[in-house]
């Protein structure tokens, strides 16, 4: 096989799986501080155990990301030495920057957060539970402002000519606030938040299903329950404000999302599909009109189609491309639905009367890790051929001296241990999950409306 090809397999290998686990401890960041808060405010101590429990399985999601995370520093000079040369002063500067305002905030915390429950104050404890949380949030923010300077760069110039080209950065903040940094920023915090919630969702409706820990299962799922109703409406926001950012700084990009040719044309949005490169034709549900009233709030409106680039700077893997997006936003919206579904069986008094609905959430933790993992698929190879979009050619990037048998001997092992990382992970998650938040629930059921449990939680009445 090629040797960029294998390149690109392992690099993709790699960053996927660990980007099952950044997102969980971001999401269940957020759940620890929510949690933590309700119990400094009602005194309850369910709430206390709930942060206590979670706080756990966050140690665990934490200690993976950051061990599958190292390996893709080293692929950078092993596999990609003149994209690591290319974008070094801007990855230096990005990285630097998530060391000193990221990591140092969340490692600083965390031993604070995993073994001062009984040595410090529990206000001292909240601080800290807060401060790693925002550490997360922080970490992705360099990690995605390096990435969307690959999409669209700003505040940069060249120095060198050919393999010795490199960029520099001559504004840091240009750089930072690039044209697609914020909406990218956004979009990938709530991916992440809604992976946290959903995992909250599953593991408690799993215990409702099996009539375990009811009543602290019952808290624990109305406040993920808000939590994923708030964060999947804003996903909307922040994915339509996305894509209009991406019709205009990688049109390209947007044609193959939505397998639109023509080059200057109204453009029809689909539901579903599949696309047929060789006859520039797509076949499936379709909204006419839909994608240019999206973005120019006119369904004649012409769209920027594949057919205006030349066939070497446009996305080779069309249907690919388009049928990751796709999958990403029909989860959103599977997301939505869902959380409101809940939160108007809470409001009528059946929510947890349902089972076949708990089922279903059981399940749906899957469903946020799936459209994460879709979305970047589509935003990475929708970038393609470019590396650094329209400066560095993907073919141009990886390093000339690795052979392909030194990639693929490294994939095989790269499989082989992530794999039993993985499995690990499981059985860990597992034992802790059956073991649950305690060995036996002593509390009973609590159903109050929706509205009296919301005020609870903000009041202790």
């Amino acid at each position: 096989m090629d040797t960029e090809i294998l390149a690109r397999i392992q690099f993709a290998f790699t960053i996927a799986f660990h980007y099952i686990y950044p997102p969980l401890s971001i999401g269940l960041g957020l759940l620890m501080v929510i949690f933590e808060s309700a119990y400094m405010r009602t005194k309850n101590k369910q709430y206390h155990i709930l942060a206590k429990f979670w706080t756990k399985i966050f140690a665990l999601t934490f200690g993976i990301g950051v061990v599958t995370g190292i390996v893709m520093e080293f692929e950078f000079g092993t596999n990609w030495a003149v994209y690591s040369r290319y974008v070094g002063d801007v990855f230096g500067s990005a990285l630097a920057a998530e060391g000193v305002f990221a990591f140092a905030l969340e490692s600083g915390f965390l031993g604070i957060l995993l073994f001062g429950w009984n040595r410090v104050k529990p206000w001292v404890h909240l601080v800290s539970t807060i401060g790693v949380f925002l550490g997360s949030m922080f970490s992705a923010v360099w990690i995605v402002v390096a990435n969307s300077w690959q999409q669209t760069p700003a505040g940069y110039h060249i120095v060198g000519e050919g393999m010795n080209a490199r960029a520099e950065i001559t504004d840091f903040w240009a750089m930072v606030f690039n044209p697609s940094s914020v909406d990218r920023i956004l979009h990938v915090w709530l991916g992440a938040l809604l992976a946290g919630a959903f995992l909250v969702l599953s593991v408690h409706a799993y215990y409702l299903v099996k009539d375990r820990f009811v009543d602290i299962s019952k808290r624990a799922f109305k406040i993920a329950l808000l939590v994923a109703t708030i964060f999947s409406l804003a996903q909307l926001f922040t994915g339509h404000s996305s894509a209009e950012g991406v019709a205009v700084n990688q049109p390209a990009k947007l044609a193959a999302m939505e397998g639109h040719f023509e080059a200057n044309a109204p453009a029809d949005m689909y539901l579903f599909g599949w696309v047929h490169k060789e006859s520039q034709e797509v076949s499936g549900l379709k909204i006419p009109g839909g994608l240019s009233f999206l973005l120019h709030y006119d369904t004649e409106a012409p769209v920027t189609g594949l057919n205006a680039f030349p066939e070497e700077d446009r996305p080779s893997q069309v249907n690919a491309v388009f049928q990751f997006y796709h999958i990403m936003v029909t989860i959103g919206m599977i997301l939505i639905a869902l959380s409101l579904l809940g939160v108007f069986l809470w409001w009528k008094g059946t929510l947890f009367s349902k089972k076949w609905l708990l089922w279903i959430f059981v399940f749906a933790a899957l469903l946020p890790q799936i459209a994460n993992q879709a979305g970047w698929f589509a935003a990475e190879m929708g970038r393609q051929p470019w590396v650094v979009y329209g400066h560095l050619r993907t073919n141009e990037a990886f390093s000339q001296a690795v052979t392909d048998n030194q990639i693929l001997f490294s994939l095989i092992l790269f499989l082989i241990v992530y794999t039993l990382l993985f499995l690990l992970f499981i059985y860990l998650l597992n034992k802790k999950i059956q073991h649950g938040p305690y060995e036996e629930s002593e509390s009973k059921d609590d159903d109050r409306p929706l509205t009296e449990e919301i005020t609870h939680i903000l009041t202790g009445k």
